[in-house]
């Protein structure tokens, strides 16, 4: 007997129904099932956060340089060697945090960088072996060339931009100021 692909297809596809059908009749007429609603995970509890997470705001004594007033922590970064670069977002001008810096810290510091303006300030000796950076505080200006600045990581957090970035690498524990 030579069987027709249309008529196997429509016998395969027929008794596809009825067995998927079938289950379905007696007990989904008695009442609707609903798929469960989807919950978003649970958030980790804070003890099970990874030890990674960003530390709070150091102080003046720890970085052993002043803070510019109303500077904002933004981030801290480890530089290798056991050392951190701190991270300050400030409203001030590049022209402002530059004149704030020359005199706390009674350096006149350098111009490393005409565009965009950065200005280095060292507060340390650098010793390579022990060293991945030089102790100190960099200041860049973030509107240069029209920019808006440098954007707030913190959602929602205020101001939305900094003109001005205070990087502040301090001198490790131990070594000579």
């Amino acid at each position: 007997m030579l069987v027709r692909p249309a008529a196997v297809a429509t016998a395969t596809v027929g008794c596809c129904i009825v067995l998927w059908a079938a289950p379905l009749s007696a007990e989904a007429q008695a009442a609707p099932q609903r798929p469960a609603p989807v919950q978003a995970p649970a958030p980790p509890p804070a003890a099970t956060q990874p030890s990674s997470a960003q530390p709070s705001a150091p102080t003046e004594a720890q970085l052993g340089v002043p803070l510019y007033p109303g500077s904002q922590f933004i981030a801290s970064y480890d530089a290798g060697r056991g050392q951190r670069f701190y991270l300050f977002g400030s409203q001030a001008s590049f022209a402002q945090l530059v004149a704030f810096y020359k005199q706390a810290l009674k350096n006149s510091g350098d111009l490393v960088f005409d565009q965009p303006p950065t200005h280095m300030f060292e507060v340390g000796r650098f010793r390579e072996e022990t060293m991945a950076f030089p102790p100190g505080v960099t200041l860049k200006d973030y509107t240069f060339g029209g920019r808006g600045g440098y954007l707030n990581p913190v959602p929602g957090g205020q101001p939305q931009r900094f003109p001005t970035v205070i990087q502040i690498v301090p001198v490790p524990l131990g070594a000579v100021r």
